[in-house]
């Protein structure tokens, strides 16, 4: 309750529900045509707000920006078709398995990738008839042809056995993109923002801008100046963070690791406080043995504005 009446002050610009294209083509984007429901504005789900760890209350990083009926996930972490399951559940219909085909890459960690077979796959088996599409760095096309590969027995029993199922589902049209424009249809206009993060040499964030709504998500990073100009006062930001208190515990090495990956939340609040979100959402949470309301204490020590800890299938 502490958490709702924290949020309630923000309302129309959220609504808090406990869990639960005509494009333009331009390099690297999608061209179709969408049927959308438009009396339901702009939200974004939390699909998973996990990390590597194998938390059994968080799912792998996964997030959903549903905007007028029709869902765009950033990141396919494990446990991504089942979360948006309950979510369709819980009142948000645009993430029922079968409608979920577009999905955009920040980078190829495991965590963040794992799910891809079960969204490639699952919504097909469930009757989707329109090709996965994935947007992603360089890899992605490699990385989904292999998957591909590795299913073909599952699929080819499927078409070509006793299972009425189409022929057209399982397929995947890869996109690897670079900085800028991404995607666009009548919903959103998807950027993609180069971070740093570790030594990938392609990480990226997303920034979705709809009619109502500009919602960004940083993805795996260090702190980045380009996230904070994407934002620039946007409605929403879902930023990964790590509990400075937590780091301190952390062997030398990993310590050197983490600095070099991730955004501590000293880094986070002095970075939100230049980028002005009306609601920053801490994801991808690393704790080391502090609690969620230390980790929410050591951003507000330096972050004015409104902050929550992110957890599975909220929705904003």
């Amino acid at each position: 309750m502490k958490r709702l009446r924290e949020l309630l002050p923000l309302v129309p610009l959220l609504s808090f529900v406990v869990a639960c294209p005509a494009p333009v083509s331009t390099r690297g984007e999608v061209a179709d045509a969408l049927t959308v429901d438009s009396s339901q504005g702009t939200r974004v789900v939390l699909l998973g707000t996990g990390t590597p760890n194998a938390d059994p209350d968080r799912s792998g990083p996964a997030v959903a920006v549903v905007v007028n009926g029709v869902a765009y996930l950033v990141d396919a972490g494990p446990g991504i078709v089942r979360r948006a399951a309950a979510a369709a559940q819980n009142g948000i219909p645009a993430l029922d398995p079968p409608k979920l085909d577009r999905v955009f890459l920040t980078h190829l960690h495991s965590d963040h990738t794992v799910g891809l077979p079960d969204l490639l796959l699952t919504p097909w088996v469930l009757e989707r008839e329109r090709p996965l599409e994935v947007f992603g760095p360089s890899g992605t096309a490699a990385m989904m042809d292999h998957l591909v590969a590795a299913y073909d027995a599952d699929i080819r029993r499927r078409i070509d056995g006793l299972q009425p199922q189409n022929a057209t589902g399982h397929r995947v049209h890869a996109r690897e993109i670079r900085s800028g424009v991404v995607y666009r249809d009548s919903n959103v206009t998807v950027t993609a923002v180069p971070v740093s993060h570790e030594d990938w040499p392609e990480a990226y964030g997303y920034r979705f801008e709809t009619r109502d709504r500009v919602i960004v998500v940083s993805g795996d990073c260090r702190p980045s100046e380009r996230v904070v100009a994407a934002c620039d006062g946007c409605d929403v930001l879902i930023h990964e963070v790590y509990s400075d208190a937590g780091f301190a515990r952390r062997e030398p090495d990993w310590q050197r690791y983490h600095a070099s990956a991730h955004t501590s939340a000293t880094e986070l609040a002095a970075l939100a406080t230049r980028a002005r979100p009306r609601l920053l959402v801490l994801y991808h949470q690393l704790l080391w043995g502090s609690t969620p309301d230390g980790l929410i204490a050591e951003v507000r020590a330096g972050f004015a504005g409104r902050v929550v800890y992110g957890n599975d299938l909220d929705v904003f």
